[in-house]
């Protein structure tokens, strides 16, 4: 029997300016007719509550600025600070005259601490970790993905203003910026989350946001087979394939999982290799205790500053590490990854966005084309079949699910064709009536070309992994 894997604020929102003088033309002109008030009745019960809650909101948010003491928000206990918050709010209240049931009381000081302390409307998405991905379209439009369906949410901002004030507090908290001189930025939250935002110019109706949560719990190679990633044939494999010191390229599309896998293929990494990181926004969770993690940096507003994944791989390469994981290859950092994972750095890994194996391995071609480095077709084939081993190809299917859909070996060069085969591959049988897709994880009855080096490093697996049976 195979071995069995084992692993365990400032505010920057802009002033109403004052209206210029209109002109004697301009005066002279009749006015149009107002346009016609939407009716009251032609709103819900629902959306009346909810917009009566946002005004409420927007009243009690003014008066905390008003007499909150915001200075002393970061040493206070977040006990103290809901006690300070509630007491505010009431008084507000009774001042007001409004009245509110006591859930809708819980709920308005809940929010008011969320605005204070957190990212405001964004807190109880982020908090729910069903949620893999949060969409924002402007203010008033929001987006979440559970489980690879995108739906909905009744989350709003209360107009943009209230949604670039939350978006300034995230990008000042990282040191970075974002105005219309540089209206896009990439950026991280507190607890790993990618988050990437564009506002006006380039943002044509509003701030754009997205969000890619990672869940604190790490997704192990075990809860990937049961959740059905992938095989135990096909985890056994790649642990044979890690410990060896293969190179593996992660392929797959935008959401499909790459990184998942990836900290997933970590596990299989012995907790005694020095392991060095590279990526454009940390998001590795790796489980070893020897790790050096870089992170890439943009330039600043002079244009000075700037350090990309090629300088941090470059100055890798002198940290004497056993391994390099580059979250994310993009650019021309794919030149000094294939020189690397050819100069003793085996069991090196990254990921690519491609949709198949073999669009993987071309546009590994089309990367070192674009980075002006002359090569002929040959010798860049010829660096790019000996620098990678594997391609693991991983894919979100049309029911949300996401599945490795292939693992395939890199053989060798053949002419000017890099030659594959794949090993194992996902088979689609059809689609039950509820949208889900019916397949399995099959072998392809081909041996796996690195079977020598696996017996050589005490990792043998059967041939009976590889074999395609008659149901098959």
């Amino acid at each position: 029997m195979f071995k069995r894997f084992n692993t365990e604020r400032p505010n920057t929102s802009t002033p109403n300016l004052a209206p210029l003088e209109t002109t004697k033309a301009a005066k002279a002109e009749p006015k149009a007719a107002p346009k016609a008030a939407v009716p009251d009745k032609a709103l819900s019960r629902d959306e009346k509550r909810r917009i009566r809650l946002m005004e409420i909101r927007m009243q009690m948010h003014r008066r905390l600025l008003e007499n909150l003491n915001l200075g002393a928000i970061e040493t206070a206990s977040d006990t103290d600070l809901k006690r300070e918050i509630s007491a505010i709010t009431a008084d507000g209240l009774a001042d007001t005259g409004t009245v509110l049931s006591k859930d809708e009381r819980l709920s308005l000081n809940q929010e008011l601490f969320d605005e204070v302390t957190g990212l405001g409307p964004l807190e109880p998405l982020l908090k729910d970790d069903t949620i893999n991905d949060i969409l924002i379209n402007g203010c008033k439009n929001i987006f979440i993905e559970r489980a690879g369906i995108l739906e909905p949410s009744d989350v709003v901002f209360s107009d943009e203003n209230h949604l670039r004030r939350v978006i300034d507090k995230i990008v000042s908290a990282v040191g970075r910026r974002i105005d219309e001189s540089t209206p896009y930025v990439d950026a991280r939250l507190s607890d790993g989350s990618r988050f990437n935002a564009m506002v006006p110019p380039i943002a044509v109706d509003g701030a754009l946001v997205s969000i890619r949560k990672f869940k604190q719990e790490k997704l192990s190679v075990d809860k990937l087979v049961s959740g059905g990633a992938f095989s135990e044939e096909m985890a056994a494999y790649l642990q044979a394939a890690v410990s060896c010191r293969l190179n593996i390229l992660v392929s797959g599309g935008t959401g499909s999982g790459k990184t998942t896998t990836l900290n997933a293929l970590s596990s299989f990494i012995d907790n005694n290799e020095r392991i060095a990181t590279i990526e454009d926004t940390a998001e590795l969770q790796l489980q070893q205790d020897h790790i050096a993690r870089m992170e890439s940096r943009p330039a600043n507003v002079e244009g000075n500053g700037e350090v990309s994944q090629r300088d941090l791989l470059k100055n890798a390469l002198r940290m004497r590490p056993d391994r390099i994981i580059v979250g994310e290859t993009r650019g021309d950092e794919v030149i000094d990854m294939l020189q690397a994972m050819n100069t003793g750095h085996d069991g090196s890994m990254t990921t690519i966005h491609a949709n198949s194996g073999r669009d993987a391995l071309v546009r590994v071609e089309n990367m070192i084309s674009m980075s002006g480095v002359e090569m002929p077709l040959r010798a860049m084939r010829a660096q790019i079949s000996a620098a990678i081993n594997i391609v693991v190809q991983i894919k979100r299917l049309q029911d949300g699910s996401r599945r490795m859909v292939s693992i395939a070996e890199v053989s060798g060069l053949e002419g000017e064709v890099i030659t594959m085969q794949d090993i194992f591959v996902y088979q689609i049988n059809g689609t039950r009536p509820d949208g889900t897709i019916e397949g399995r994880f099959v072998p392809t009855g081909l041996r796996s070309h690195f079977a020598q080096r696996f017996e050589q490093w005490g990792y043998g697996l059967p041939t009976s992994i590889f074999t395609k049976t008659a149901a098959q």
